[in-house]
């Protein structure tokens, strides 16, 4: 079956051309130019890839971006005219995949969207056998206090289940699983984001923030998740 890809852009002509180029390329394709709309249709059409401009009407990117992540692992596509860093690393925190800028050409943007989906649906088939990327997953690992069902998809911290994103879900998976090992910020981009050129490491920087706020007693001095100096992380447990 086709995968279904969801653009909210109110540039007309854009979203045109996207819709038409997305269908050449065998997609399943709905588009609006409206934020709130967007947001409906995210969740009631169950997209597999979400394209999503920062300049919108009613609602706007980020905010659609920020509400929608708790709720799905779907790719989300940031597409802005806006080039400044702080932007990018706006749309990242809040949990987009990768951020375009316009005027992009539509092939960059398809071998990302072919990036993302390929590894969205490869974290799915692995979560559902119970796995993650290069690793054999236990079904329920236990750390100090720290304790991951991978059955349930879930983790706790000291008996409290704890509300982690998708993506940090999987982070920790991944990290959980090569634990000992000093993984570079390039190697976690690739195994968990799918991210190889396309990809920036700032993101894994900013994921891992997150998780040591809730799985570390003190995040400022972590005792699970290690920082190796100019090179990446390891996790301890």
């Amino acid at each position: 079956m086709a995968d279904k890809i969801l653009i909210i852009e109110d540039e007309v002509s854009l979203r045109e051309t996207l819709v038409y180029s997305l269908e050449k390329e065998g997609y399943l394709v709905k588009s609006t130019g409206d934020g709130k709309d967007g947001l409906d249709l995210a969740r009631n059409w169950g997209p597999d890839l979400l394209l999503l401009d920062i300049m919108l009407p009613s609602m706007d990117g980020f905010e659609i971006c920020r509400t929608l992540r708790p709720e799905t692992d779907i790719p989300i596509l940031m597409l802005t005219a806006r080039a400044d860093e702080i932007d990018r690393v706006v749309g990242l925190e809040i949990g987009a995949d990768d951020y375009i800028i316009k005027p992009f050409s539509m092939r960059e943007l398809v071998a990302r969207i072919k990036v993302r989906l390929r590894t969205f649906h490869q974290l799915k088939d692995m979560s559902n056998l119970g796995g993650s990327a290069g690793a054999k997953t236990l079904e329920y690992l236990s750390f100090n206090g720290l304790e991951i069902d991978s059955i349930r998809h879930e983790v706790k911290l000291n008996d409290v289940i704890l509300p982690l994103k998708p993506k940090e879900y999987d982070l920790l998976l991944y990290l959980v699983n090569h634990r000992g090992q000093a993984l570079t910020r390039d190697r976690i981009l690739q195994e968990v984001w799918g991210w190889d050129y396309f990809g920036e490491s700032r993101t894994v920087d900013v994921h891992v923030r997150w998780l040591r706020r809730k799985i570390e007693t003190d995040p400022g001095e972590p005792t699970r998740i290690i920082t190796v100096p100019g090179m990446g992380y390891r996790f301890e447990g």
